[in-house]
């Protein structure tokens, strides 16, 4: 629903802050202020069933049959022209047809469903092929383990964790380790290690054990939500279960070690793999060399570096950009160049990734010529940018005021065969408005819906944002109508945006609707809306209403800060009542609510 600015309006049960307080005179207006300051100071089993299944009544009131379907029952013609609908793609015919043949109380043939459930699993409709399951579980027909294994793998892929689940408790058959695996890596992936942990310990009692693949998954889980001391105790059962752990297995422990910052650990952990009968890969390496580069640690890093070529595991493209990304990020660019040049040295040609940190570091040092002159290297070489590359120059282009280039680059980059991003335009805009392009930021803006750019909530609050401190509030409210007409919330972001751009502009009454208005989306007003709200209320001479809002900022939980005493202690000042703007400064001081400077400051002012 668009939210018009004429219905910003106060609910019942809000405090009218319109109203002036009658019973508070300009003279104890600064006892008010020490007393909120003071306030704020203290401060079931059995055959499958579900709710998309035929029903009796479906079904004509046929009971199930106890025959088992070893043949086929339907009329040879019915049979093969249902299997013709379903080899033709045509399952939602193929699905109709065999109701209707179900209700003439014919036996489904199971070769023929099997296909179907196939069918809707394939392209993500899972609802559809438990339906057929259930016709086929109610016909009593012998269903294979496989034919679950799809239903359930469905459901999983769609994060369908629930249903994977009740299809397990109501298999006619005896699920295999497929079954059990789909469901733990599903759980696994939506971090809930505890149920599948749950789901474990059936497979297990059914002694029908996870392979290597699975037991990763899980230790893996386990490493990011318990922590390694917990994946060890997995790890250890699965190798006194018979299934003998390899390299990948291995890593996720390092990753984990190195997660809980134990690098010397981490280290000797990856010395002693040989002697658990697993040789360290390049991953084994890369893993522990980023962790080392993250914590700054360069000489240990170096030493690994050696020490994994002395073993003769040669590193790989990732393993330089680690470095290389290292040595950017510690503004040590001629060190990342060498690592750079070295690369072809070892039979690897950069790729992107390799060039991105050094394209950035040079425009982190304002040498976006520079970061150009290495672009046009980049491409003489067989490497051509990404969109991450471009992002990188035109941030730079437009934090330099440099809109036009960013512009141009932006005009070209399809041209080149790499599609703008999101990220794309929200920099260009935003280095547009900036420099008050504003008609051109605009005009970019509209191009992102013609091309299949969606605009985000980050998209509206640049260019909201934007038009605001350029003093067009009224397109930034017409902008923010069309955020909420295409159900985009409004964030803390977009709320102090239009707070303190329509503050600024002395519409304080629109600001203190929008104040109200944004409840509804379960928004709390933070300091810097209240700040504004309060600076706007005190130019426009209403100090005691800005009193107001000081009081349900401290009553909602919002602490002031010493610029929300800055504002009122000028707003009182504007009123006329220096002297009593003086006393509650001097006392706000000796509270420690305000900084001496902030105290020489008001007086050298007035």
């Amino acid at each position: 629903m668009a939210c018009k600015f004429n219905l910003f309006g106060l609910c019942d049960g809000v405090i009218d802050f319109r109203k002036p307080n009658r019973t508070r005179t300009r003279k104890h207006w600064g006892c008010s202020v020490l007393a909120v300051s003071k306030y704020e100071n203290s401060g079931s089993k059995g055959s499958l069933q579900h709710s998309e299944r035929f029903s009796k009544c479906a079904l004509n009131g046929v009971e199930s049959s106890a025959r088992v379907n070893t043949s086929l029952n339907f009329e040879d013609s019915e049979i093969c022209h249902l299997r013709r609908l379903i080899r033709n793609g045509q399952l939602e015919e193929s699905s109709k047809f065999l109701e209707y043949m179900t209700n003439k109380g014919n036996i489904p043939d199971v070769i023929a469903c099997t296909s179907l459930i196939r069918g809707f699993c394939k392209i993500g409709r899972p609802k559809n092929a438990t339906r057929i399951m259930g016709i086929l579980e109610e016909s009593r027909a012998v269903i294979d383990v496989t034919c679950y294994n799809v239903l359930i793998s469905s459901y999983c892929k769609l994060g369908n964790t629930e249903e994977a689940l009740r299809i397990l408790d109501h298999m006619s058959v005896a699920p295999n380790a497929t079954t059990y695996d789909a469901i733990l890596c599903c759980l696994c992936d939506r971090g809930k290690l505890k149920q599948a942990m749950q789901v474990l310990d059936r497979q297990m009692q059914s002694k029908c054990y996870p392979d290597i693949v699975t037991f990763t998954v899980l230790i893996d889980a386990t490493c990011k939500e318990s922590g390694v001391g917990q994946a060890m105790k997995l790890f250890n059962e699965m190798r006194r279960k018979g299934c003998k752990p390899d390299v990948i297995a291995y890593n996720v422990l390092i990753k984990g070690i190195c997660n809980e910052g134990r690098l010397d650990e981490a280290i000797r952990f990856l010395n002693k793999l040989p002697s658990y009968g697993c040789q360290p890969d390049v991953i084994s390496h890369n893993i522990v060399l980023r962790s080392l580069c993250s914590r700054g640690r360069w000489m240990d890093a170096m030493k690994l570096l050696a020490n994994m070529l002395r073993k003769g595991c040669f590193p790989s493209v990732v393993t330089f950009n680690i470095l290389i990304n290292f040595l950017c990020q510690k503004g040590l660019l001629g060190k990342a160049l060498n690592v750079l040049e070295m690369m072809p040295k070892h039979g690897h040609t950069p790729n992107s990734r390799s060039y991105n940190p050094l394209i950035q570091g040079f425009c982190n040092e304002k040498g976006i010529d520079r970061a150009i002159e290495y672009l046009e290297i980049m491409v003489s070489r067989g490497c051509y940018p990404d969109i991450v590359t471009y992002n990188i120059l035109l941030t730079a282009l437009c934090k330099d005021g440099k809109t036009d280039d960013a512009v141009e680059i932006l005009r070209q980059l399809c041209s080149k065969g790499c599609s703008p991003s999101l990220v794309t335009y929200n920099t260009v805009i935003d280095g547009l408005l900036k420099v008050g392009k504003i008609e051109c930021a605009v005009e970019l803006f509209e191009e992102m819906s013609r091309i299949g750019l969606k605009p985000d909530i980050i998209t509206y609050n640049i260019i909201i944002d934007g038009l605001l401190k350029m003093g067009k509030a009224k397109l930034a409210v017409e902008l923010l109508e069309e955020m909420c007409s295409k159900v985009l919330k409004p964030d803390p972001i977009t709320c102090t945006s239009v707070v303190g751009g329509l503050s600024r502009e002395g519409k304080v009454h629109e600001a203190i609707k929008f104040f109200h208005y944004m409840k509804r989306f379960g928004i709390r007003p933070n300091v810097f809306i209240y700040n504004s709200i309060m600076m706007g209320l005190c130019k426009a001479q209403q100090t005691s209403r800005a009193i107001d809002f000081l009081v349900d900022m401290v009553a909602k939980g919002c602490k002031p800060t010493e610029a929300t005493y800055s504002v009122l202690v000028e707003g009182i000042i504007n009123e006329g009542l220096a002297d009593e703007a003086s006393k509650l400064l001097n006392e706000l001081h000796t509270r420690g609510l305000v900084k001496k400077s902030l105290v020489e400051k008001v007086r050298v002012e007035m």
